[in-house]
């Protein structure tokens, strides 16, 4: 059985404050289903611990799903977790691009705690699951609950439905790796943001929110990016906006 980890765009992203070394935003979050990784479980052919297969772009003590794995291990759940990848391996389909603000990375950590909750018969709910997910990444959260859209504040562990028609999404990604910490330390430097706006786009609807608002409105991490990464510059478009730390953009198709 094939497990499809979808991707996101961020219709909004506002920062709102500090929190130590993290920075607290409010954000929406909508699924983009036509963009997914898929996950499933095969039978081991290695003397791995953790057998982990798929086109990554990194070493496997940094890959979010081996981060998710070692989570849950520390979770308090090293016996079952162990047990069950003694005779299976992960293989993972990749489609999401890196480095992209798709949360390619958190969706496959998010689906992967699933898939182990359900086959080692953890019986862990999704705020459980939503807990443990947060100590991988930020956006684990938003992933584990599936929500077709939802009000995403804090440092990603709070995370509400929000209640709107599912939207079609395209995206394009551009041949750009963005780094994330640098623009948000280049926000920081540089710039502010207007809680009281924040909270106003928290209650309109996406469809709303894309017809009213710039894509430099919507998105306080543009600003940096763009200074930092000058050729997305040339990617903008009318009408066309920026999801997370980027690089992609998305639109809002039949609206």
């Amino acid at each position: 059985m094939k497990y499809k980890a979808y991707s996101k765009v961020n219709i909004f992203l506002k920062i709102v404050g500090v929190r130590g070394n993290y920075h607290e935003i409010i954000s929406r979050f909508i699924l983009v289903k036509n963009l997914f990784d898929e996950l499933c479980f095969t039978e081991k052919k290695s003397d791995d611990e953790f057998e982990l297969n798929g086109d990554f772009g990194c070493h496997l003590s940094q890959n979010t799903i081996y981060k998710a794995y070692e989570a849950l291990k520390k979770a308090g759940f090293k016996e079952q977790v162990c047990k069950l990848f003694e005779e299976k391996a992960l293989r993972v389909e990749k489609n999401i691009p890196s480095f992209a603000g798709l949360g390619g990375g958190s969706s496959d950590a998010a689906s992967f705690l699933h898939m182990v909750n359900q086959e080692a018969n953890l019986n862990l709910t999704d705020a459980e699951l939503a807990d443990i997910g947060l100590d991988v990444g930020a956006d684990v959260p938003f992933f584990i609950y599936n929500y077709e859209s939802a009000n995403v504040s804090g440092i990603g562990e709070i995370v509400e439905r929000f209640e709107e028609k599912a939207l079609h999404v395209e995206v394009v990604t551009p041949d750009i790796k963005c780094d994330t910490g640098a623009i948000y330390r280049a926000f920081r430097q540089n710039y502010k943001t207007d809680i009281n706006l924040a909270q106003n786009m928290s209650k309109t609807k996406s469809e709303e929110l894309v017809k009213t608002y710039r894509d430099l409105e919507l998105n306080d991490l543009l600003k940096p990016a763009l200074k930092i990464e000058k050729n997305l510059e040339n990617y903008r478009k009318e009408n066309w906006f920026f999801s997370g730390s980027g690089s992609s953009f998305f639109k809002i198709v039949g609206i």
